[in-house]
């Protein structure tokens, strides 16, 4: 089995995407976004999970030149028998689910987003994140943008962030609109985009005019295929499955490794500017603390 045929098969579906049938293009995305259930469920769980027929899982093996969908499944499988070990089940995991039915819940939530962590850390390249601060220490300007739940991300980036990176802009402020507030970008700027299943139609709109404008574009998502309207210059993914009904934002560690990296390339500069916050803020009393009797 050639090692390298699992990457080229994800390669050729994330090319032909945008040019597949509507079911096709269904199952590619779902192959590319989960490779790892890809090789490890039957064909029929594969087509629930990607809501197609498993006659659509067959085509698209017959589509890619495979004699069948077994042989296309393959590579996938093995890549996941050579794989590292899975992350160690704690013994109080054990001890809560079996305490009792509120215990199990909280044992199988616990699990995922250790689970979902470990595999959004895993997966992050340190030549990608060493080009991504790059990018973004050297733009006049780094745009910042996401909308509903996923604002609650944006907003921590930004407000951390910032004290390394001062050119960090959220946007959209004051009740605005993304687009409206990237009028005046211009090529050579950054914008940052957050976005999950289900994608943000306006995160959507803001990324197609800041392309359009030259601004290059990183991307924080789950796929790397978010939109066919256009690529980013970087994306890092996040895993974001859960046991209930809305995303696990596991991504807020991946955010915490870009700060980290971002502090670090700074270096003094940010260790200076951070100080002269908490300065600022002892000196404005921004922090509670219990006041001395008398």
């Amino acid at each position: 089995m050639d090692p390298t045929l699992r990457s080229r098969i994800l390669a050729t579906l994330k090319d032909q995407i945008p040019d597949l049938p509507k079911g096709l293009r269904t199952v590619a995305k779902y192959v590319v976004d989960h490779p790892s259930d890809f090789g490890l469920d039957p064909i029929r769980q594969t087509a629930k999970k990607a809501g197609v027929s498993t006659y659509t899982l067959v085509r698209l093996a017959e589509r890619l030149g495979f004699g069948g969908y077994d042989e296309m499944r393959e590579p996938f499988r093995q890549a996941l028998v050579s794989a590292a070990g899975v992350m160690e089940k704690p013994a109080w995991i054990d001890r809560l689910r079996e305490a009792d039915e509120v215990g199990r819940i909280q044992a199988e939530a616990a699990l995922n987003s250790m689970s979902i962590v470990q595999r959004t850390l895993e997966q992050q390249d340190a030549a990608q994140i060493e080009r991504v601060v790059a990018m973004l220490m050297a733009a006049p300007t780094v745009y910042l943008t996401a909308v509903r739940a996923t604002y609650a991300l944006a907003y921590y980036l930004h407000y951390v962030g910032r004290m390394a990176l001062p050119s960090l802009q959220l946007i959209p402020r004051h009740m605005n609109s993304p687009v409206d507030e990237l009028h005046d970008a211009q090529p050579g700027d950054v914008m940052i985009a957050l976005t999950f299943t289900p994608y943000s139609r306006e995160t959507i709109e803001a990324c197609k005019l800041a392309r359009r404008k030259g601004v290059k574009l990183i991307m924080i998502s789950d796929s790397e295929i978010v939109a066919p309207d256009f690529s980013a210059d970087e994306t890092m993914i996040a895993s974001v499955l859960s046991p209930h009904y809305f995303s696990c934002y596991a991504a807020m560690a991946l955010i915490e490794a870009l700060i980290t990296q971002l502090v670090a390339a700074r270096g003094d500069a940010a260790r200076q500017r951070i100080a002269s916050y908490e300065a600022i803020r002892a000196e404005s009393h921004a922090y509670w603390s219990a006041q001395k009797k008398r």
